[in-house]
């Protein structure tokens, strides 16, 4: 049996919108990560990228389980002596509820460059509107 490497080129990628209305952040994040990548595919690779493009809308609206909106903290290093910055959850959500999303899938993508290119096709939104309208982008089931 022999093993095919599909090119990148010929990889058919589809467009995905994603309600993020009353959704668990964690779940939300693992299905979009797996769509990014291209698990669900056939000729899916480790070392390729076959995955879709993910829009997220309302992501303003995602919540959290348990005591974490009260302890969850986003952290950050300026990379100088004493640069340790720490955000709680609301005040993320107050400056860029966008970022909430984002943060959760990008720690469940590769940490490569894969993994970077992986994340230019997911697009968060914190309103139900998005530029997107052309590319018709297909439910995805969450």
């Amino acid at each position: 049996m022999r093993t095919t490497v599909v090119n990148t080129k010929d990889i058919a990628r589809t467009w995905y919108v994603v309600d993020a209305d009353d959704k668990v952040l964690g779940r939300l994040a693992s299905t979009i990560a797996s769509v990014l990548v291209g698990k669900g595919k056939p000729s899916y690779s480790p070392n390729q990228d076959h995955g879709d493009h993910v829009i997220v809308v309302n992501s303003e609206k995602v919540k959290l389980t348990g005591t974490k909106a009260e302890t969850k903290t986003y952290f950050r290093h300026s990379k100088y002596p004493a640069g340790a910055k720490t955000r709680s959850y609301w005040e993320q959500m107050q400056l860029d509820p966008t970022a909430v999303v984002t943060h959760a899938v990008r720690g469940m993508v590769p940490k490569t460059t894969l993994g970077r290119r992986i994340m230019k096709k997911l697009h968060v939104y914190a309103g139900d509107s998005h530029p997107h309208a052309a590319q018709k982008p297909q439910p995805l089931p969450v």
